[in-house]
């Protein structure tokens, strides 16, 4: 499952068919800034967002710092169980690690002997927080995003752009 984090924070409660899905990526195009692992991926990334507000998510806490860029990341959400990890046996704590060593994630420190600097475009999680000071506000504008993106699609298939 891929999808853009703004459309992901729409999200409030884990679909049924993602139930199985273990490991997760937070990217953009040309980094991936974290991989993780749960036991279910959906409520873990939720978590970093809400760790984030209290300082105990590096990740949750750049997604804040880099408010509204951050509703370009991507977030894949995977299922260590999938063909795509067989040569991983299918075991969790391996296709995470395979997916660090492939991905060398920005915000990976274990099993990452070279984390991927953080993109020049980018605020580190040191600054202050620019999105909304609560998630409901997160909410709020990440509605407005894909809210008005659905619009400029209509508008250029329309023709009135």
């Amino acid at each position: 499952m891929i999808l853009p984090l703004k459309e992901f924070l729409l999200i409030e409660t884990c679909p049924p068919e993602w139930k199985d899905l273990d490991l997760y990526l937070i990217r953009d195009d040309q980094v991936v800034f974290y991989v993780g692992q749960s036991y279910t991926a959906f409520d873990r990334l939720w978590q970093h967002i809400y760790d984030a507000y209290k300082g105990r998510s590096t990740v949750g806490r750049f997604i804040l710092c880099n408010w509204p860029a951050c509703l370009q990341f991507t977030v894949e959400l995977l299922c260590s169980q999938s063909n795509l990890f067989n040569a991983q046996a299918n075991q969790l704590d391996i296709a995470e690690r395979h997916l660090i060593e492939q991905h060398t994630p920005c915000f990976n420190r274990a099993l990452n002997s070279q984390p991927s600097p953080i993109p020049s475009q980018y605020d580190p999680p040191q600054v202050p927080i620019k999105s909304p000071h609560t998630p409901k506000g997160l909410i709020r504008e990440a509605r407005l995003h894909v809210k008005a993106r659905k619009r400029k699609a209509w508008m250029a298939e329309e023709g009135l752009e």
